[in-house]
């Protein structure tokens, strides 16, 4: 839930400028800062107007391969609260953080969340948990409660009003949730086989009941190469398995997805958004996002 995350020593926090409330007059309001741009989309629909909120990550940035730039340290020492997904995701912090110094207030969206434990033969191997929860809608209404309390936490005056936007975008969620489950509908259960360019889809496939068939980088993370072995043995769980298409997400290089394409005969899709959102369309928010992401999965299997 809402913990504290000391490195050095820096300055007080922005809350002793704020007062006791975010929108009491000649006060500035404290800001949010999220790590991407999916989580700046959630939290500002709790926070609705009361709160800045901005995303350390530019829209189209992978995390699993951003390079900080200086700017991101001044956007940390200016923000009240961090807001990240956790799990190992953010590990671009790490320096950030040390290099802004002081104590932050950080929200982690997945806190109370059972992660799933992938193999990942790009760290050795080893099992680490999937951090990639947001993909599976029934779990952001989790993210939306943790965030809810981190922002109460700093805004008391407010905290009728998170409640309220919280109870909003849950119903959304379970709309989305709904939504989702009537296209998936349409995919007879022997077509739902994802192949993907890394390992990103293993909540939603499990909320959908869709099988993973293998991902061309068998890793957490989209800035992994494969070996000569393990796109071989992809090839051949294609073929036998009869899996029709390699979904590729939009900040992903496709040149490995494609040469399997051609020797396995799927289709590659392209222009899926899992790790960040768009300017504008397709994905110009979390909903918008998985309503995109699962019409082009449910129309390259039906």
């Amino acid at each position: 839930m809402f913990r504290f995350l000391t490195i050095l020593t820096f300055l007080a926090l922005a809350l002793s400028a704020c007062g006791s409330g975010a929108s009491s007059p000649g006060r500035t309001a404290p800001v949010v800062l999220a790590s991407t741009s999916i989580l700046a989309d959630i939290t500002r629909r709790v926070a609705g107007g009361r709160l800045e909120v901005d995303s350390l990550l530019p829209v189209g940035t992978d995390p699993h391969s951003y390079q900080p730039v200086p700017a991101d340290v001044a956007k940390i020492g200016d923000s009240s609260l961090l807001v990240v997904n956790g799990l190992g995701y953010e590990r671009f912090l790490e320096s950030l953080l040390e290099n802004a110094g002081g104590e932050h207030r950080v929200i982690t969206a997945s806190d109370g969340l059972e992660p799933l434990k992938v193999e990942d033969e790009a760290d050795a191997g080893q099992f680490l948990g999937d951090p990639h929860m947001w993909l599976d809608p029934s779990r952001v209404v989790v993210y939306v409660e943790n965030i809810r309390e981190g922002l109460t936490r700093i805004d008391p005056e407010g905290a009728a009003v998170y409640r309220s936007n919280a109870e909003a975008y849950a119903a959304q969620l379970g709309d989305l949730d709904a939504w989702i489950v009537e296209q998936v509908s349409q995919v007879s259960p022997e077509r739902r086989l994802l192949v993907t360019n890394h390992e990103t889809l293993g909540y939603f496939s499990d909320r959908y009941g869709f099988t993973i068939i293998g991902a061309v980088a068998p890793s957490l993370s989209s800035d992994a190469s494969p070996s000569a072995g393990q796109m071989a043995g992809l090839i051949e769980q294609i073929k036998a398995t009869g899996a029709p298409a390699i979904f590729v997400d939009e900040v992903d290089n496709p040149a490995l997805a494609r040469q399997i394409a051609e020797e396995t005969g799927v289709k590659v899709v392209q222009d899926l958004h899992f790790e960040s959102l768009t300017g504008g369309p397709p994905a110009a928010t979390y909903i918008d996002m998985m309503r995109h992401d699962v019409r082009l999965i449910v129309n390259a299997l039906k």
